[in-house]
C-alpha cells in the first residue's frame, strides 16, 4: 500500500491516467462531487479556494461519484459541463469512480484507510474532503457538510508552511 497519493494515479475526465504525482509539492484538497446533490452548491466555494490558492500551489481535485442516490450525471461530458457553466469549476475533474464498497477506486481506499472520518472509515456521502499536505501525506478529512469557506483556514496555514 502506498505511504502518499503520489503512488496513485487518477483517470481522466477525457480519458488515459493521470500520476498523483503529477501533483507532489502542492496542497491539495480531494472531494468526491456530485452534480445534483443538495450540497452541489459547494462547487463554487471549492473553485473559490483553488482560484485564491492556485498560484500558491494549491490545487482541488474532483472526483464525479453516482453512488448515493444517483446524483451524478451519466455521462462525464456532461458532469463536466454542468460545473464549468454552473459554478465556473476550472480545478481537475475526473471520471467518475466508486469511492467506496468493493469496486471503490485504490486513492479513496488509501484515503479513507488513513483518515477513517467520525463515523468509521467508509464515505456516508457526497463531498466528502480530504485535505493533502505538500508531501503527499492524507492531513485532514472534513464531512460533506463542512462547506469550503471552513477549510480555508487549513489550508492557508498549510500553504505558509
Amino acid at each position: 500500500m502506498a505511504e502518499t497519493i503520489y503512488g496513485f494515479s487518477a483517470k481522466k475526465a477525457q480519458g488515459g491516467e493521470q500520476p498523483l504525482s503529477d501533483f507532489e509539492g502542492k496542497v491539495v484538497l480531494i472531494v468526491n462531487t456530485a452534480s445534483k446533490c443538495g450540497f452541489t452548491p459547494q462547487f463554487e466555494g471549492l473553485q473559490s479556494l483553488y482560484e485564491e490558492f492556485k498560484d500558491d500551489g494549491f490545487t482541488v481535485l474532483g472526483f464525479p461519484c453516482d453512488q448515493f442516490m444517483n446524483q451524478e450525471f451519466g455521462d462525464i461530458q456532461e458532469t463536466l459541463e454542468f460545473c464549468q457553466v454552473n459554478y465556473g469549476v476550472s480545478f481537475p475533474m475526473f471520471a467518475k469512480i466508486d469511492v467506496k464498497g468493493a469496486e471503490a477506486d485504490p486513492l479513496f481506499k488509501f484515503l479513507t484507510t488513513e483518515k477513517k472520518g467520525i463515523l468509521g472509515g467508509e464515505i456516508k456521502w457526497n463531498f466528502t474532503k480530504f485535505l493533502i499536505g505538500r508531501d503527499g501525506r492524507p492531513l485532514e478529512r472534513y464531512a460533506p457538510q463542512t462547506k469550503p469557506e471552513k477549510i480555508k483556514s487549513d489550508v492557508m496555514k498549510l500553504i505558509r508552511e
